[in-house]
């Protein structure tokens, strides 16, 4: 009989125990902002000047970085400039990855823009930087079209910066 009252006091407790880890997990789902897109704006610098000038490298890079990160390819397009440097733009189910790159100067400027949970641009940054051979690399994270909690409409506020690094 004390075992059967011990197990029953202990499964009151783990339903207690239960049932407050899930009102609270509620409770931070409801509060917590939610956004439309999540926007990394990344700097390369130092990378391997010979990458950075050769379109159909940069091309290939960008869409094995919006795979890696998860995106869904829809079309590409890539420009070489005379005498040097590449623009380019995957756009991507989720929105777009974008480059411009400057070879004399070992720079990169990317911007890594996904809609929804299915990718991570910050998964396409780590890539890239290891791509470029870069050196020294930062990005800003940006939280984009905040949606107001109560109506579902997107709150007309600038977008939040999440991470800077």
């Amino acid at each position: 009989m004390f075992l059967i009252v011990k197990t029953t006091l202990l499964e009151k407790e783990i339903n207690k125990l239960t049932n407050s880890i899930a009102i609270e997990n509620v409770t931070q789902a409801t509060t917590q902002p939610k956004f439309l897109g999540q926007h990394v704006l990344a700097e390369f610098f130092e990378c391997d000047p010979n990458i950075l000038n050769n379109a159909e490298k940069i091309e290939k890079l960008m869409i094995d970085a919006a795979l890696e990160c998860g995106a869904t390819i829809v079309q590409k397009c890539f420009h070489m400039f005379s005498p040097h440097g590449v623009s380019g733009v995957v756009i991507i189910a989720e929105s777009h990855l974008a480059i411009h790159t400057w070879p004399e100067l070992g720079y990169a400027a990317v911007d890594l823009f996904t809609c929804g949970e299915k990718c991570d641009p910050k998964i396409a940054y780590e890539f890239l930087k290891k791509a470029f051979y870069s050196n020294k690399a930062s990005f800003s994270e940006l939280k984009r079209g905040k949606l107001d909690n109560i109506t579902s409409k997107v709150a007309e506020i600038p977008f939040e910066i999440a991470n800077q690094f």
